[in-house]
């Protein structure tokens, strides 16, 4: 009996024929990849510091020190360029000096010019000195009041006369001992001096355009007064 029940067949499950899923094929497909998040921003730090000045002391500036002691103001490099800035009185002194000196001899006036601080009621000369002997440069700085005068370089570099006038004419500075000191861009009687910071420029033609050229000038309803002058 046994045998017989070890050979017949047991019944069939239903539902035993339903197809079983493929694990395989869920393993082999891929997962969309999920991009990492950007890197975190360090901290912003302090910014940078731009060029600075640098002391400047050789035996130029010991030899200045020695022909005319308490002169110098300060002297220092920027971005490889010497500057010397010294007192007013004695501008001249150091410029002649500068120029013959047996240490380095500047012996070219390349520029002059001027800058405008109104709030210290101050203007800046500038000079610009070269070398044709060391290809050198050094650019000479000194101070006046608005109200002073300073000494002319016509003395020690007669090409400062054309210089100093254009000077005069943007800024109103003057110069003692210049040879021929009046306007050389603007007419003689124009009104003002277009390069200080407190010059404004919507007037400065309003009344020479109206007494040269005999019309009205356009600037005229922008400004102050000459507006309302015809209510």
């Amino acid at each position: 009996m046994a045998e017989e029940d070890e050979g017949r067949q047991q019944p069939e499950e239903a539902g035993s024929h339903e197809p079983v899923a493929d694990s395989t094929a869920d393993r082999g497909a891929e997962k969309p990849v999920v991009p990492a998040p950007p890197p975190k921003k360090p901290a912003s730090g302090a910014k940078p510091r731009g060029p600075q000045k640098e002391p400047w002391t050789d035996p130029l500036i010991e030899a200045l020190e020695k022909t005319l002691p308490d002169q110098r103001v300060d002297s220092y490099t920027f971005l490889g360029l010497r500057h010397l800035v010294v007192r007013r009185e004695r501008v001249t002194e150091v410029l002649r000096f500068l120029r013959s000196n047996p240490v380095e001899a500047f012996d070219f006036l390349s520029d002059e010019t001027a800058t405008h601080w109104p709030d210290d009621e101050e203007f800046e000369i500038v000079y610009v000195l070269f070398s044709f002997q060391t290809h050198n440069r050094v650019i000479v700085k000194t101070r006046v009041k608005e109200w002073e005068s300073l000494d002319s370089a016509t003395s020690v570099w007669p090409g400062a006369d054309w210089l100093e006038r254009e000077i005069y004419d943007m800024f109103g500075i003057r110069f003692e001992g210049h040879p021929n000191l009046k306007r050389i861009l603007l007419p003689e009687d124009w009104v003002g001096f277009p390069l200080r910071k407190d010059y404004d420029i919507r007037l400065q033609d309003v009344e020479w355009v109206r007494k040269h050229l005999g019309i009205e000038s356009g600037q005229k309803f922008y400004v102050g007064k000459a507006k309302h002058e015809d209510d």
